[in-house]
């Protein structure tokens, strides 16, 4: 065949990365996501939707599609030190227009504000983001019109990405929109011109549900960092009473892991707090902001006190007067043993369209104020939630600006401080922790070693009698590997499902226990998960 004849996919000069589903959404290195990679994988979701009917999510040919991204360089701009990878929010609008779609861009705005306001007006929408995790990896993340993807979802998804990507590259290469590196031949694209309209209904979504005046005589410091809500979050907080003093503003990306708050970050926060007498409270979110992250500071110390994300969730659950509940295996069990217990469904694994399926078996049996989280602190709304005779709408996706709100009203009516209003909690304390460089495969095989139920024994010699643990009494193997200890101490075992990393959750009687054990694990060399993995080999 003449080389004029040549299908595209015969005259790339690399090997394609395909996109992979992850936890939610599809993410990967920025070097793989060439234009062509998104252009396929869009398309074809793009179609899915196309085929639903309204009720399920579909959306129409002609309709309006939203779009927005998160700060990372490569979200809208070519990036030189990851192969000139990049301009994937352009990627998506061109993915939308062939389809026969009108892309509307809303700026860089939350993804729970892309969410609500693409919900709102029943249209379909992709956020393009890589949440918490580092610069050099993005994605995004495709909404129905009704609401995030479903589990359900991704198979039917997949044979539609599947069928394009056939199409697309058995194409002729002379004739398409890419080059031999997968780059659009046109080079740089212009978005349309962002519309504000997104982010001034997040806004109004707070300001007209709690009263104004509600966080008036608090004062809060911002961490700001990359963080694509951080405007939006002193503006919320400031119209709702609150003194608000950003600091920390970054115009490189910085990776905030709600479940990984460790040391070197909580050394940054205290170091911002030290500069700003009299703040009740450092409030922040992570680069998508979509999970929140929450500090009080203590009265006589200064020193800032991290509050876990399941446990921000209880606090906002009781303030909304939750009768329905849904939250992960890996969330911390004080839920089990206070007033919430009697709300809750059955714990589900980990991932929003897990929680989001368990809220909706909650409104099945009738329950009316109905909401969920996850241990990042991410708050689902599964059901329209009235309170003080104002309303606010549902939004079945992580929200990280929900529970802040909640847990600093709460405590400002009860006239107490953040650390009194988490100390009325059952007292149980988790911590979470993330292990890096650890192979997908090596996270994958060690789950599926002890999964059985002759697994205790076998596990019990990592976790000694001298390091404080008590024997193993039971398993549960909802998600990971989740290990109940007679002494009450709970360790939680989990590989990402994205990325070559493995995370371990603790929950204990105290803070400092709770902390021992996650360090226990991440410790190298030979730490817990170290030497799991070497079992593995």
């Amino acid at each position: 065949m003449s080389d004029d004849r040549r299908s595209l996919r015969a005259s790339l000069a690399y090997e394609p990365v395909e996109l992979k589903f992850g936890t939610s959404g599809r993410r990967g290195e920025v070097l793989h996501l060439t234009q062509l990679e998104i252009y396929i994988n869009v398309v074809g979701e793009l179609e899915y939707l196309l085929g639903l009917d309204r009720d399920q999510g579909g959306i129409g040919l002609g309709d309006e599609f939203y779009l927005a991204g998160d700060l990372r360089p490569s979200s809208t701009a070519f990036v030189a030190e990851e192969g000139n990878r990049g301009e994937i929010c352009q990627t998506v609008a061109l993915a939308a227009e062939r389809c026969g779609l009108h892309p509307v861009y809303l700026g860089h705005i939350p993804t729970p504000a892309l969410m609500s306001f693409a919900v709102t007006h029943k249209r379909g929408s992709i956020m393009v983001t890589g949440s918490h995790i580092p610069f050099r990896l993005n994605g995004y993340k495709l909404n129905t019109s009704r609401g995030e993807l479903l589990k359900k979802d991704e198979g039917p998804v997949n044979e539609c990405v599947a069928r394009i990507r056939e199409r697309i590259y058995n194409g002729r290469f002379e004739m398409s929109l890419f080059d031999e590196n997968g780059m659009l031949r046109t080079g740089h694209r212009r978005l349309p011109d962002a519309i504000e309209a997104g982010a001034h209904a997040y806004v109004h979504r707070f300001t007209e549900f709690f009263p104004r005046g509600a966080l008036e005589g608090l004062k809060l410091l911002a961490y700001q960092h990359s963080a694509v809500g951080r405007d939006l979050l002193v503006e919320i907080l400031q119209t709702l009473g609150a003194e608000v003093v950003p600091a920390g503003r970054s115009d490189t990306f910085v990776p905030i892991d709600t479940e990984n708050i460790g040391a070197e970050q909580l050394a940054t926060v205290q170091a911002l707090a030290d500069t700003v007498p009299g703040i009740d409270a450092v409030v922040s979110t992570d680069g998508d902001s979509d999970r929140p992250l929450l500090l009080g500071v203590e009265p006589e110390t200064r020193q800032v006190r991290f509050f876990s994300g399941d446990l921000l969730g209880m606090v906002a659950a009781e303030y909304l007067g939750a009768d329905g509940v849904a939250v992960p295996i890996t969330c911390n069990d004080a839920i089990d043993r206070g007033p919430l217990a009697a709300m809750l469904e059955p714990k589900t694994r980990v991932g929003s369209p897990f929680v989001i399926a368990a809220m909706e078996q909650a409104k099945a049996k009738g329950r009316r104020v109905v909401c969920g989280w996850e241990a990042n602190g991410g708050f689902l709304t599964g059901a329209e939630i009235v309170k003080d005779g104002r309303t606010l709408p549902a939004l079945p996706t992580r929200d990280a600006l929900l529970p802040i709100l909640c847990a600093l009203i709460s405590a400002r009516r009860q006239r107490i401080s953040l650390i009194e209003l988490f100390a009325k909690l059952p007292k149980r304390f988790s911590r979470a922790g993330l292990l890096k460089d650890f192979p997908r495969s090596a996270g994958r095989a060690l789950i599926a070693r002890y999964s059985n139920p002759a697994a205790a024994a076998e596990l019990a010699p990592f976790f000694p009698a001298a390091k404080g643990f008590g024997a193993i009494t039971r398993l549960d193997l909802t998600d990971g590997i989740r290990i109940y200890f007679e002494n009450e101490d709970v360790v939680h075992l989990r590989p990402s499902g994205n990325a070559d990393e493995f995370r371990i959750y603790s929950v204990a009687g105290t803070e400092e226990r709770a902390n021992s054990i996650v360090a226990m694990g991440l410790a190298e060399p030979d730490g817990i998960l170290r030497r799991l993995e070497r079992g593995m080999a």
